[in-house]
């Protein structure tokens, strides 16, 4: 999906053209073309990772878009460095019975097209346990030029 909308995404530069004296003075603005920004990033990477977790679960889904070299940041824990780290904790982790849903509120992406970032909110459901708070994820390509994260990080408590 990224990219066949990759144009989309980057947005358009704007600029001016402008009339200089032989001092390299602005005598005047001929032109201005305001910058576009491009479709926002949150509408595909973050969607994506959540409808592939809907399909094969959430920790499946984690491990497939991590970037070989992601970071994890989660509270009162060191970071995970590294997918093959991730993968040895979520390979362990007991997700049964939980309900996980993010939703993206914003993000972007670098003019070069190879790094974005996307923030949100996010609902955690295990039994009658609720717990809801905000993330913010950036994005890389990788080699393919497939996008993965390459840092994660969620917050808690941003009330019930």
């Amino acid at each position: 999906i990224e990219k066949s909308f990759e144009s989309s995404l980057q947005g358009k530069r704007g600029g001016k053209q402008v009339e200089v004296d032989a001092n390299g003075r602005v005598i005047k603005v001929l032109k201005t073309v305001e910058p576009i920004s491009g479709l926002n990033l949150k509408l595909t990477l973050d969607l994506d990772l959540q409808t592939t977790a809907e399909k094969i679960g959430f920790n499946k889904a984690f491990i497939e878009f991590a970037h070989d070299n992601a970071v994890l940041l989660r509270e009162n824990n060191m970071p995970l460095v590294g997918k093959k780290a991730i993968i040895k904790v979520f390979e362990k982790a007991n997700s049964k019975g939980i309900q996980f849903t993010w939703s993206p509120i914003n993000g972007d992406i670098a003019q070069s097209g190879e790094l974005g970032f996307t923030y949100g909110t996010y609902i955690l459901k295990r039994d009658t346990i609720v717990e809801k708070g905000t993330y913010v994820s950036i994005w890389k390509k990788d080699l393919e030029g497939n996008w993965k994260y390459i840092l994660d990080s969620g917050n808690e408590g941003i009330g019930k």
